[in-house]
């Protein structure tokens, strides 16, 4: 039988796959839990609709981070954390948290994917955090100030 499915299912189809399965597997796993449905003439066509959506939709956030981007390049995020007397963080600081800080400050969407952050920092000081958006790289300065 073949299916669109609906979402990513691990080592069978990712999400908008068009797929020849099993009948049983389809009928008895993959539509009572909405992972897929029966690939008829309709359903292609809305699935194509929706992929076109998809690709302006990216588009334009992509466009709207870039935009981002250029904004956040000359600005330095400050963040104050509790530290001890050499410097050392009782809580690291994570992607999370840079994300909130730059809502905070300059009300900037950026997703957690888009920072490179190899580990999380447990030191105060200033750091040069990258941000990759596709091909598109650029980076800010974040300061770790102790409170």
């Amino acid at each position: 039988m073949k299916v669109i499915f609906l979402k990513d299912v691990p080592s069978v189809g990712k999400r908008h796959d068009i797929k020849n399965v099993n009948d049983g597997y389809a009928v008895n796993f993959l539509f009572p839990r909405q992972l897929a449905e029966m690939a008829t003439l309709k359903a292609l066509a809305d699935l194509e609709r929706n992929k076109k959506e998809i690709i302006i939709e990216r588009e334009v956030q992509e466009s709207l981070l870039l935009k981002n981007l250029e904004e956040i390049k000359s600005k330095v995020i400050t963040i104050k954390v509790k530290a001890d007397d050499k410097g050392h963080l009782f809580s690291a600081i994570h992607k999370k948290e840079i994300i909130e800080a730059m809502q905070k400050e300059y009300r900037a969407e950026i997703g957690e994917s888009f920072i490179v952050l190899e580990k999380p920092i447990k030191q105060v000081g200033e750091f040069e955090i990258q941000i990759k958006i596709g091909k598109q790289k650029s980076s800010f300065k974040l300061v770790v100030e102790k409170i």
